[in-house]
């Protein structure tokens, strides 16, 4: 069964833990210093926090599946959909291990679609590599060498 993903990036992560504890009647399932996560089952989602985000609001929105015969589905649905697809593979971000690919949708928010197969005890890289799709431009796009500004810290090794 899928369960919809929402990740919103915020500023405060405790005040916003207080605020999404209180809305969903539920404390997350997972807390880190920068990270939380609600999996609801009414409705059925999985909704994670973070402050890696470039700035507050909704950082992307995805389909999480619960196998790779699920994974297949929606991959195939992606492929149809059209668009640039970034094809992740395995990796680690969030706090999970995962297997995923993401792509854009037609107003330029990101849709990740993947199936965690286990924990992480680190946030991980997420999407690097000069990915072209809105997550990477907010999270980890390499910075020019004659950046100020240093890159996100979910992009160092």
């Amino acid at each position: 069964m899928k369960r919809m993903h929402v990740h919103v990036s915020v500023e405060d992560i405790a005040n916003a833990i207080g605020f999404y504890s209180a809305l969903f009647a539920t404390k997350p399932a997972v807390v880190k210093d920068d990270y939380a996560k609600w999996m609801l089952d009414d409705p059925r989602v999985n909704f994670a926090i973070s402050t890696r985000g470039r700035e507050p609001g909704l950082d992307h929105l995805g389909i999480q599946v619960e196998n790779a015969g699920e994974l297949q589905e929606v991959y195939a649905r992606l492929r149809q959909a059209g668009g640039a697809i970034l094809e992740e593979g395995q990796t680690t971000c969030c706090y999970a291990k995962s297997e995923k690919s993401w792509i854009d949708d037609p107003a330029g928010i990101s849709w990740e679609t993947f199936h965690t197969t286990g924990e992480a005890t680190h946030y991980g890289t997420g999407v690097q590599n000069g990915a072209q799709i809105a997550h990477a431009k907010a999270c980890c796009t390499p910075q020019p060498a004659d950046a100020k500004k240093p890159a996100a810290a979910c992009c160092e090794a």
